[in-house]
């Protein structure tokens, strides 16, 4: 029972990273905008997260605890959010190719972070890791301790998380009310699947694309900051493979079949699979290096069975947003 409730625990916070950036490209990709930058949306949000949060707890003797939890995701978010604002002013305004400019912010956001990392890694005085000891002791705090220490299974497996975990799923519930509920939402879904249409009705189709496209940054940046903060203990190595979870998020938004409220199972179901190699011992099964490293594919093997059973139903709730990739070109309506 406590192997698997190991396996349990790490595929919760290892698939809160995937919801977050997942959540976010949902929210861009119903805009009508493929954003294949989400991986360097989510380095980028995890480096000025730890910057933040490094910069503050070296800056003060005693810092304070609001200020730990609020400066890293405030840095997250508008760094990430940033990064989504120049994916749009190149694919919006420019009218640039979509893909070839998400795989471009991918590289620059995994550039940028890398660099920034390193050098504060050699201001520290360090060469491969460097943590941010306070604010991660602050992240990891579990919401068991409100009610009492986890002395069963189930308080281990469902309340021995900090914030940020929970916060995932009240992001993916909000944002599921927000798109089937809200007047804007329903004009932004209108967006991404005839902006010409949108555009006819007195919808601002430019606005709706960059505040959706810069938000939903923002929250794939939560992500990154999840990975820093949670899952590597506060840690800043000089390898951090968190453009490898982004990639995991866009797959994701594929099966969850572009629904906020599918994703948080898909993403859990995807941590499952992605940690299977580490812990098939817990079912029996020993595992050679070669099939470790095919197993890490099942994430997307089962994304491509969902593509598989989509194009066959056909049914339209399951299917992308109409424009989705395609520049809008006001002129030609």
């Amino acid at each position: 029972m406590e192997g698997f409730i190991t396996w349990w625990t790490s595929a919760i916070v290892y698939g809160t990273i995937i919801m977050y950036g997942a959540l976010g490209e949902i929210l861009t990709q119903k805009s009508g905008h493929l954003n294949l930058g989400v991986p360097g949306e989510v380095f980028i949000g995890g480096f000025a997260g730890f910057a933040g949060a490094f910069l503050y707890e070296n800056a003060v003797e005693n810092p304070n605890t609001f200020l730990l939890i609020i400066i890293p995701i405030i840095c997250a978010v508008i760094a990430s959010g940033l990064a989504g604002l120049l994916y749009c002013f190149f694919t919006v305004t420019l009218k640039a190719n979509q893909n070839v400019t998400g795989l471009a912010l991918t590289y620059i956001g995994v550039g940028i972070g890398s660099f920034g990392g390193q050098y504060i890694m050699i201001k520290a005085g360090c060469t491969s890791y460097t943590r941010v000891q306070a604010t991660s002791d602050i992240f990891t705090e579990s919401i068991h301790h409100l009610v009492g220490s986890p002395d069963n299974w189930f308080l281990k497996m469902f309340l021995s998380y900090g914030f940020m975990i929970y916060f995932a799923i009240v992001v993916a519930i909000v944002l599921h009310i927000f798109l089937k509920k809200t007047r804007v939402g329903l004009n932004l879904r209108a967006v991404g699947e005839s902006p010409a249409t949108a555009d006819a009705a007195g919808i601002n189709v430019t606005l709706y694309k960059y505040v959706a496209t810069m938000v939903g940054g923002a929250i794939a940046g939560l992500g990154g900051l999840v990975y820093i903060i949670l899952y590597n203990n506060g840690g800043w190595t000089t390898s951090n493979p968190m453009e490898t979870l982004g990639w995991l998020a866009v797959a994701l938004v594929i099966f969850a079949t572009w629904k906020p409220i599918n994703a948080i199972w898909g993403s859990y179901l995807f941590a499952f699979l992605f940690w299977f190699y580490a812990n098939a011992n817990v079912l029996g099964i020993t595992l050679s290096i070669p099939q470790a490293d095919l197993v890490q594919a099942l994430p997307y093997f089962a994304t491509i069975l969902v593509l598989i059973i989509i194009a066959l139903r056909k049914k339209k709730e399951n299917q992308p947003p109409a424009s989705l990739g395609v520049n809008y070109f006001r002129e030609e309506r």
